[in-house]
C-alpha cells in the first residue's frame, strides 16, 4: 500500500498501525499535492521501485465556506489544484499502466455537492461536479476493458473536513456519517465496478437528493445556501 498527504508524521503512525493490524507493507510519501510537480513525482517515485498499482483511490480535498468574491484567491485556486488538477493528473498518469496491462480499479472521491451548485461554497462543489462528470466519462472510455472507475458521493461525513471548512457549524453538518461506513462503501463499490456510490445520507437528506433534478433552481439554490450558513450558538 502506498499512502500519500502532506503530513509525514501522520503518514508514519497510520503506517505503523496499518503493518500492525494487516500486516501489509505500506510506503509513505510525503507530498503536498496543491503543488503542480507533485503527481509527476509521486508517479516516477513508485516507478523507481518497479511498484505495480492495482488499485488508484484519489481521496484528497478540500473545501471552504465564504461568499466566492470575499474568500482568498489563493485558497480557491489551491483548491482546484488539488479537487481536479491533482485527481486528473494522477489518474492520466496510472491509467495507461492499467490500461497496457488491461486491470486496475480506479476510485474517486466526489460528494454529493456534485449533484448542485454550491452557495457558499461555490468553488467546493464546482470542483466536485467536475469530479464526479470526468468519472463517469472515463468509465465509459474504458467498457471494453477489465478497468473500472467509481465516483464515490459521500454525505456529510465525521472527518476533519467540516472543522477544517467550516462546515462543522452548520445545518448540513448537523448529523454526519462515520467515515468508516462511507470508505467501505466506497471500496466495496469499487470492487465491484459499480459507476456511482452514494453513501452517507439521511433518510431526509436522500429524499432532498432524489428530488433535486424535479425542483426548481432558485429553490434548491436557496435550500443549500441557507444549509451552510454558520449558525451561531
Amino acid at each position: 500500500m502506498v499512502i500519500v498527504a502532506r503530513s509525514e508524521d501522520k503518514l508514519l503512525q497510520l503506517k505503523k498501525e496499518i503493518e500492525q493490524q494487516y500486516s501489509v507493507k505500506v510506503i509513505v510519501i510525503s507530498s503536498d499535492l496543491t503543488n503542480s510537480n507533485a503527481t509527476l513525482e509521486i508517479y516516477q517515485t513508485i516507478k523507481k521501485i518497479d511498484l505495480k498499482i492495482d488499485y488508484l483511490i484519489n481521496n484528497a480535498g478540500f473545501g471552504g465556506l465564504g461568499k466566492f468574491y470575499e474568500r482568498s484567491l489563493e485558497d480557491d485556486v489551491a483548491m482546484i489544484n488539488l479537487n481536479i488538477i491533482a485527481l486528473t493528473t494522477l489518474t492520466r498518469l496510472f491509467l495507461p499502466d492499467f490500461v497496457k496491462r488491461n486491470n486496475g480499479k480506479i476510485l474517486n472521491v466526489s460528494s454529493t455537492a456534485s449533484l448542485m451548485p454550491g452557495p457558499l461554497q461555490a468553488v467546493y462543489f464546482a470542483t466536485k461536479a467536475y469530479a464526479s462528470s470526468f468519472s463517469n466519462a472515463i468509465a465509459a472510455e474504458l467498457y471494453d476493458t477489465n478497468i473500472t472507475v467509481t465516483n464515490l458521493m459521500p454525505g456529510a461525513t465525521a472527518t476533519e473536513f467540516g472543522k477544517i471548512s467550516g462546515m462543522d457549524k452548520t445545518e448540513m453538518f448537523k448529523k454526519t456519517a462515520s467515515a468508516y461506513q462511507v470508505a467501505l462503501e466506497g471500496y466495496n463499490g469499487m470492487l465491484k465496478g459499480k459507476l456511482d456510490v452514494i453513501s452517507g445520507l439521511t433518510t431526509m437528506q436522500k429524499i432532498m437528493i432524489w428530488s433535486i433534478p424535479f425542483s426548481p433552481k432558485k429553490m434548491v439554490l436557496k435550500i443549500t445556501k441557507k444549509l451552510q450558513e454558520v449558525k451561531n450558538d
